[in-house]
């Protein structure tokens, strides 16, 4: 059979749902791709950052290296950790005196605004995988009832239930199952891969938090 001429052959409800399918497949693969080399750039960038912040002698040397490190998550951390550092100590009255518990937990506080930002920013897009991936099969299965239902108003019509009424009637019905599978495997796929990889980059910024604090902690603590 050709499958082409199925399609022109379906009715208009199931020729829209097709084409809705093939929208949700299209779109899926351009966000797969996407977050794809975003983030393995991430990766990538966090790796070297911090190489470059654990062999760095002070903070503000790796800030000066910050900028070519802005695909990492921990890089958005430092920044904002650093500034509110910087904020902290210049705003003292006494420059020297050391950071109490309370200015310490205002870092904190700081490097959680930006962590929540950088894993806002590394989720995007990833719930249009979850949707495509649990809807799609429904919006293609509901193509394939509505193909089935016009192929038993044809065999009222025709007052026959020949294969030859029905086959043609239900193949182009179940092209519309077979294209929402289509769109939902490689979204499932793509959502769950995707989602280890950022759950390793967040676990990656919670250790960043950590160490970072510790740092902050030891050289201006009291």
């Amino acid at each position: 059979m050709n499958v082409f001429a199925l399609i022109s052959q379906a009715t208009i409800v199931v020729k829209f749902i097709l084409l809705v399918l093939i929208l949700f497949s299209v779109f899926s693969w351009a966000i797969i791709i996407y977050k794809h080399r975003t983030i393995k750039a991430a990766e990538v960038s966090s790796r070297k950052f911090l190489d470059v912040f654990r062999r760095s002698k002070s903070l503000s040397e790796v800030n000066d290296a910050v900028r070519k490190y802005r695909q990492s998550p921990l890089s958005g951390l430092f920044q904002a950790g650093f500034k509110e550092l910087v904020h902290l100590t210049r705003s003292s009255p006494q420059p020297q005196r050391p950071l109490d518990r309370d200015r310490l937990e205002m870092i904190n506080r700081a490097l959680l605004r930006a962590s929540n930002a950088e894993i806002t920013r590394l989720e995007k897009l990833m719930s249009f995988l979850a949707t495509c991936g649990s809807v799609t099969p429904f919006i293609g299965l509901f193509g394939t009832v509505w193909g089935i239902m016009d192929s038993f108003h044809k065999i009222g019509v025709v007052r026959s239930a020949s294969l030859v009424t029905v086959a043609p009637g239900i193949a182009e019905a179940l092209i519309a199952t077979a294209i929402g599978l289509f769109a939902a495997i490689p979204a499932v796929i793509a959502y769950n891969f995707f989602l280890g990889r950022i759950k390793e980059l967040i676990t990656m910024m919670d250790d960043f938090s950590l160490e970072f604090l510790n740092i902050v902690e030891k050289v201006y603590g009291s």
